[in-house]
């Protein structure tokens, strides 16, 4: 399924999960925090090998929908479960290229390049667990979430240039599509801070000059709640 096809679908349920919530008639004291969720982020790439570097503005965006599940009465603690979409673009030093089907990495001095990406699309699956003061009447206030995200990645390309050359790589096999990280959202009202720790590395069985590469990503940023 083409990734353009997979984001349309997921914007489609996310629109259908957001008017199912829309009542303004009574109060329903069995209320639920279904939430719509709108990340953004700063990415740092942790673990680095020698001689790599990160030297543009890293960033990411992912949105989607959380389904609450209260577990007490007072509803002011609960488990959520969600799906969504995030795309990532990290900006390094690490060109990646192909010769004779075989994926190459190498370390490139920043004054040798033009541009360096690596690029990401996943599915991501959070688990929360979650803590809040709100009420059925108060739609502000304060709310800790932390659990696991769990991501697909579903997509990723690696684009190069320099005065002689440009590159273009997708889905490098060496990429592992299976990600899981701990996820951490606190925060008043509709803006929160989020962070995110990925705990497996993006990569499997590569190497430059001879060292394994174990970039985990780090995630710091802003989540916008929508009821």
């Amino acid at each position: 399924m083409r990734k353009d096809h997979i984001i349309f679908c997921l914007l489609s349920f996310l629109m259908i999960c957001s008017y199912a919530q829309i009542d303004t008639t009574f109060v329903d004291n069995k209320y639920l925090e279904d939430q719509i969720y709108i990340g953004l982020t700063y990415n740092i790439l942790v673990d680095k090998p020698n001689e790599f570097n990160q030297n543009g503005l890293s960033g990411g965006v992912s949105i989607g929908f959380i389904k609450d599940i209260p577990l007490n009465e007072q509803r002011n603690l609960g488990f959520g479960i969600g799906l969504g979409y995030s795309f990532n673009a990290n900006i390094q030093n690490l060109k990646i290229d192909e010769l004779n089907g075989t994926t190459r990495f190498e370390t490139i001095a920043s004054e040798d390049y033009n541009s360096n990406s690596l690029t990401i699309h996943s599915i991501e699956v959070p688990l929360e667990f979650r803590w809040r003061t709100s009420t059925a009447k108060n739609y502000n206030f304060w709310r800790i979430y932390t659990g696991l995200k769990f991501s697909y990645v579903f997509s990723n390309s690696s684009k190069y240039s320099d005065s002689n050359e440009k590159v273009l790589i997708k889905n490098i096999n060496e990429l592992d599509n299976f990600q899981y990280g701990l996820l951490f959202s606190a925060g008043y009202s509709t803006l929160n801070l989020r962070l995110y720790y990925g705990l497996k590395p993006i990569f499997k069985n590569a190497t430059v000059s001879d060292e394994n590469i174990d970039l985990r990503q780090f995630n710091v940023g802003v989540v916008f709640y929508l009821l």
